[in-house]
Parts: C-alpha cells; sequence; structure tokens
C-alpha cells in the first residue's frame, strides 16, 4: 500500500470562535506531534499548513468554519497516545481513544478528539512505513526572478 501526502493541500484555515480556547488546545497537541507553532498574532497562529484565527480577523470574512475532521500524521502510536491525553488535558473532548482501526487497514492506529470548536480532530499512525521526504520545501521568488 502507497499513500502520498503534502501533495493535494497548500493551506487550511479554521475560523474558531473562542481564539484563546484553540490557541491552548493546539499548541497542546502540536506539542505531543512535534510541530511548532510557527507563527502568532492577537487574531490568528499557524502551524504548518494549518492556519486558525477568530472571527474578527481579516482572513475570515467574520465567519466560523463550519465543523471539519482534520488528522494530523503520528510517527508512532506512542505519539497518538500523547496527542490523545494532550487534546483532553487542553480542554478537548474524547471522541475515539488511541487504538488500532483495522476497518481502516489492519495498521492504522487513531486517536479522535473534538476540538473546542467540535471539529474532528485526529492523530494516525499507518504503521511500518517508508517516508519518500520528512517534507516539502518551497522557495518563494519574490523579486519575480524565476529559478
Amino acid at each position: 500500500m502507497q499513500l502520498k501526502r503534502g501533495r493535494l493541500i497548500d493551506h487550511l484555515q479554521l475560523v474558531v470562535a473562542d481564539l484563546p480556547a484553540s490557541r491552548r488546545f493546539y499548541t497542546a497537541v502540536f506539542d505531543a506531534l512535534g510541530i511548532p507553532v510557527e507563527g502568532s498574532a492577537e487574531e490568528h497562529f499557524w502551524a504548518d499548513e494549518l492556519f486558525i484565527s477568530s472571527p474578527a480577523s481579516p482572513e475570515s470574512v467574520g465567519k466560523r468554519t463550519g465543523r471539519v475532521h482534520l488528522a494530523f500524521q503520528a510517527t508512532d502510536p506512542a505519539m497518538v497516545d500523547a496527542f490523545h491525553a494532550a487534546g483532553l488535558a487542553a480542554g478537548g473532548t474524547d471522541n475515539g481513544p488511541p487504538g488500532k482501526r483495522p476497518n481502516y487497514h489492519p495498521n492504522y492506529y487513531a486517536a479522535f478528539v473534538l476540538d473546542p470548536d467540535g471539529n474532528n480532530i485526529e492523530a494516525v499512525h499507518h504503521g511500518p512505513a517508508r517516508r519518500s521526504a520528512a517534507a516539502v520545501q518551497i522557495d518563494i521568488d519574490l523579486d519575480g526572478a524565476h529559478y
């Protein structure tokens, strides 16, 4: 089985009702997953491809996003367990404890936590696998010259 990740989504935005509660929740689960929060301002913050803002931010057009399901990659089952514990400790609600989900595939190990807005947030480990790359680097040409 081969999964391709990191080719479809450039970034996602969640517009949340309570940005401080979401900042606490996502900072905790990102810490458990080894994902740094890369930037922060009064009305938003972001990590990797996920941008989270308040309805007051200029990026949100004043409206919250609807309920979504986001699945974050974990490097092993222990990281899934840590994600679940961190999410619950930071105000999340259990939506499926850590464990194998053989209905997805035999090695699928995941946990689900509802964030403060009711979004279904998952961490998943697919079992033994080889990654073709840890990340994709995009070099942006701000001067108009071509690479």
